[in-house]
């Protein structure tokens, strides 16, 4: 075990009243409760949960001839716009030809398949295994890319779509979200192939045309298609989420490989109000815009109540034995407690990660209002006024719920509400205890070391991955994007300006692919 990784986190959360509470012996009013707490929860069970004196090795890749192929992918313009009318099917055709001439053993050996609805533009890829008992395995990544938007233009360094090759750097939109995890998926298989490897469990690739819009015509599709053909349970899926990156979670400096086992769902609703427009020089005592106004204002102030996600109980079950000593009481109290009930320790975690934006996010379902629109002239009362506000859902607030309690929130009937999205719940949360995880943990080892935290983590975000793991069929889901990055600066490159990856450490993406296709063989199901 690392007991000289004890890590300091003063800043986590803003801990110093926590340090208060469970780093001295003073007790408040409610101190024979607090004192039972502390004596009661299991500190001395709270051991390091990381593996331990993996060996290290080193896949040979052909670096060079991957850079290129990694950097011309980025020439095509995928993008992912939110007006699904504005679609480049050229891009997405050039992209699909590029990749069969780049990965032709992958082309004539594994079937691929162009799927999509309405719009055939993702890809499923086949590789059929030896033993057909076995449960099979599948890796996501998608093809899209966020737009650039213009007046970002000049704050590039290098074109966003020229995948320049420069100091080192592959630069330029969707070569680290997600095209990178895309080639290094197929640039493993093409190696295995040339070795004439082929799995004992049938492997899927799916690359989804439409992620970044959420999911729907490609990843949703596709699970949909394998559910038909009776796919009855996968060993092990993986898709795209956080890179390995030190300090990626707050106050933890060291080097992290954070695993999401479970995502929060998807909801938008179109919050509106219908009335009579009018001259600006007659206004009414309400206007339509006030009134919405007024609405949206009472549901940000109506917030979902706080409570402490299983996988954030997971979470804290691996990262809690390699964070500061003193703390650990609190962090044990939140790793082994019950959903039924509510320790203080528990209660002081919760109103400490509640003055974070980011942690904040893991404890509720969250209220986002992004658009809202009015109006077309200064002289003129519009006769609407709409917004539309994202939730992203807990597990058991379904869209029945979450409708409800803004109808209660805002108490007006004049207002109406409708879901436009293509709503998603909240996933099944994958078993970080499991056999897949303990693969996926060996393989990262492997091949970035042992000198870094791993642990499971409760995605607030969300990828195409959560249209299979909401599935019975795709409970042990997991989410990591394999790759390095050298700091929380270079994470800013996800939807930002001069997003890139290190040409090294690309290598070693193909390496962990190539890898975890070894280790998936030792898993018995």
């Amino acid at each position: 075990m690392r007991t000289n990784r004890k890590t300091k986190v003063a800043a986590l959360m803003g801990v110093a009243s926590i340090f208060l509470l469970v780093g001295c012996g003073k007790k408040s009013e409610k101190g024979n409760h607090e004192t039972q707490v502390e004596v009661t929860t299991p500190t001395e069970e709270f051991t390091s949960m990381q593996m331990p004196g993996v060996e290290q090795i080193e896949v040979d890749v052909d670096l060079d001839a991957a850079v290129e192929r990694l950097s011309k992918a980025v020439t095509y313009k995928t993008i992912s716009n939110q007006d699904r009318d504005d679609f480049d099917t050229e891009a997405f055709l050039g992209y699909h030809k590029f990749l069969e001439s780049s990965y032709p053993l992958v082309h004539k050996t594994i079937k691929k398949e162009v799927l999509g609805e309405p719009r055939p533009y993702s890809l499923l890829y086949t590789w059929e295994g030896k033993d057909p008992t076995l449960q099979p395995a599948l890796f996501y990544a998608h093809m899209d890319v966020v737009p650039v938007p213009e007046e970002s233009r000049d704050q590039w360094k290098e074109d966003p779509f020229k995948g320049v090759i420069k100091d080192g750097y592959i630069w330029g939109r969707g070569v680290l979200d997600d095209k990178n995890q895309v080639h290094a998926i197929l640039e493993a298989a093409e190696m295995k192939l040339k070795e004439g490897w082929q799995p004992s469990r049938t492997l899927y690739f799916v690359f989804g045309q439409d992620e970044e819009v959420g999911g729907s015509e490609g990843a949703k599709y596709i699970a949909d298609v394998l559910e038909k053909r009776g796919i009855e349970r996968f060993a092990y899926v993986m898709d795209e989420s956080a890179p390995i990156t030190p300090g990626i979670f707050p106050g933890i400096k060291d080097n992290t490989a954070l695993i999401g086992i479970a995502q929060k769902g998807f909801i938008s609703l179109e919050i509106a109000m219908n009335g009579e427009g009018g001259h600006s020089s007659q206004p009414p005592e309400e206007s339509n815009i006030g009134i919405l106004a007024e609405a949206i204002t009472k549901l940000e102030d109506a917030q979902f109540p706080y409570k402490i996600h299983p996988a954030v109980r997971h979470q804290y079950r691996y990262m809690g034995p390699e964070l500061e000593e003193s703390l650990q009481p609190l962090y044990a109290a939140v790793a082994f407690g019950k959903d039924d009930e509510m320790t203080d320790l528990e209660q002081k975690f919760i109103d400490e990660m509640a003055t974070n934006q980011v942690t904040r996010a893991m404890l509720h379902t969250t209220i986002a209002v992004s658009m809202f629109n009015a109006g077309i002239k200064d002289n003129v009362l519009p006769p609407s006024a709409t917004a539309v506000v994202n939730f992203r859902p807990m597990p058991g607030d379904t869209p029945e719920v979450i409708i409800e309690h803004v109808k209660k929130a805002i108490e007006d009937d004049r207002i109406t509400i409708r879901d436009i999205s293509a709503s998603t719940p909240a996933t099944n949360i994958a078993d970080p205890n499991s056999d897949a995880y303990k693969v996926l943990e060996k393989t990262i080892r492997q091949i970035w070391g042992n000198d870094l935290i791993v642990a499971p983590f409760f995605v607030i975000g969300g990828s195409d991955s959560k249209h299979f793991q909401a599935r019975d069929f795709a409970p042990d889901t997991y989410t990591i994007t394999a790759i390095q990055l050298e700091n929380t600066e270079e994470f800013k490159g996800f939807h930002g300006v001069n997003e890139r990856i290190l040409v090294d450490e690309y290598a070693k993406s193909i390496g962990f692919f190539y890898q975890i296709f070894n280790n998936l063989e030792t898993l018995k199901k």
